[in-house]
């Protein structure tokens, strides 16, 4: 409960959701929701006697969504928790993750839901939105119960970071996904073709000697699920393309069947010749591949065939990076400079402003079927303020993450988030 109204005046309002771009104002009322938002929302229109704070033109983007986050609860707390979580998203604008089930138990029964939740309400102070495997213990052999799991408050079904390699079994999982109107969302990546593989299979793969990943892996196994869905057609969701080969097909198939696509902020902002010498920090899945592979996903964003943009967020301890590019682990840190890198496809004029905050708020909410990502009236009033031209520097050692296995160490960015809100009530604020 806040104890009075909050009035934001003198902001850029960006809320594709309900298609506002412009300057105006936000209120907050006295439980935390959206009064009222945007132009209307100016000094002549509150009351003369209250109290405003004048944002001078800097940014107001609805909470951002973030749909694959590893967030460590249970059986990985001392590479992430959720407090630490929480604290580093709140820093990047985030109000709201979607985690993965990749956890020790993996999350695929009831009891373990049910401690995941409690463990959300107690510790975290973001939303948390948890996903149950596709697959008993993410094994990809026999289907976990998904009536049972959804009436249980989850989100989505996935194995994570294995993608269920049987036509049989996910044939099975569209058919019962349907049925219950469960959104199955798939790590792309054929087994056979990536195995042992860590890298991008090119020309710096071979010129490192590191065995490559093909990105045929993720072309055959989006290929197999598109054909399934045309006989059944449940919420799909492919968590992360990576290739010019995959965006082809899905071009191909947009129109014969329904379907929606991710792309990890990794991809769109590095490519393998980042990688350099050995850079383990940048050992990633899918890998980073070609700058043309790059390109065309940021043109995939701009023709709607990506529709949501993730942190892939995947706290790593430092031990299992700082180790040969075989033995290290596979996975960076990304929550608290998620939105500043995004930003950067702004600034080089690459992607519209507008567009970057639909596909990390607005579509994503669209996608889970959750009233997140807006600031809609009567909505809670999470939302974050930035400053989209205020430059910084990327220092592990400032990162508010437990792990700091940043993949842009060094990096000069453009735009910060100076406040977040949830439920009306700044929990962070820029030092």
């Amino acid at each position: 409960m806040i104890n009075k109204k909050q009035y934001f005046l003198n902001a850029n309002i960006i809320d594709p959701c309900n298609s506002i771009n412009e300057v105006g104002g936000l209120i907050i009322d006295e439980q935390g929701k959206i009064e009222a938002s945007g132009k209307r929302v100016n000094k002549n229109n509150i009351p003369t006697k209250e109290k405003f704070i004048d944002l001078n033109g800097k940014h107001i983007f609805p909470g951002i969504v973030d749909m694959r986050v590893f967030g460590g609860e249970p059986g990985f707390e001392y590479k992430e928790n959720y407090r630490s979580l929480s604290e580093a998203a709140l820093a990047g604008g985030i109000t709201s993750v979607v985690t993965m089930p990749n956890t020790k138990p993996v999350i695929d029964s009831v009891s373990i839901v049910d401690f995941i939740q409690r463990r959300g309400r107690d510790k975290s102070k973001i939303n948390i939105f948890p996903t149950a495997t596709l697959t008993k213990n993410a094994e990809g052999m026999n289907m976990c119960e998904f009536g049972l799991l959804k009436n249980k408050g989850i989100v989505g079904f996935t194995d994570g970071i294995k993608s269920v390699q049987s036509p049989r079994v996910m044939s099975r999982i569209i058919k019962s996904a349907y049925d219950f109107d469960c959104l199955v969302i798939q790590h792309a990546e054929d087994q056979e073709l990536s195995k042992d593989g860590m890298i991008n299979d090119g020309i710096i793969s071979t010129k490192l000697g590191i065995p490559g990943i093909s990105d045929l892996a993720e072309k055959i196994i989006i290929e197999r699920d598109l054909s399934l869905l045309e006989e059944t057609n449940c919420r799909y969701h492919i968590s992360q393309v990576s290739s010019e080969k995959s965006l082809d097909l899905i071009n191909y198939k947009k129109d014969r069947v329904n379907f929606t696509t991710g792309v990890s902020i990794n991809n769109l902002a590095l490519n393998e010749n980042d990688i350099g010498e050995f850079r383990t920090f940048l050992k990633l899945s899918p890998p980073l591949r070609t700058e043309n592979d790059r390109i065309s996903l940021i043109n995939g964003i701009n023709k709607n065939l990506i529709n949501v943009i993730v942190s892939d967020h995947k706290p790593e301890d430092e031990e299992s990076k700082r180790l040969t590019f075989t033995q290290a682990a596979t996975g960076a840190s990304g929550i608290e400079t998620f939105l500043s890198l995004a930003l950067e496809q702004f600034h080089n004029g690459s992607i519209k402003l507008e567009k970057i905050i639909e596909v990390i708020t607005h579509n994503p909410a669209k996608i889970l079927k959750i009233n997140k990502g807006n600031l809609s009236v009567g909505s809670d009033g999470d939302f974050c303020i930035v400053d989209i031209n205020k430059p910084w520097v990327v220092k592990k050692e400032n990162l508010v993450s437990k792990s700091k296995n940043t993949s842009i160490e060094g990096r000069k960015l453009q735009g910060k988030v100076l406040s977040t809100f949830v439920k009306g009530k700044e929990l962070f604020k820029i030092k």
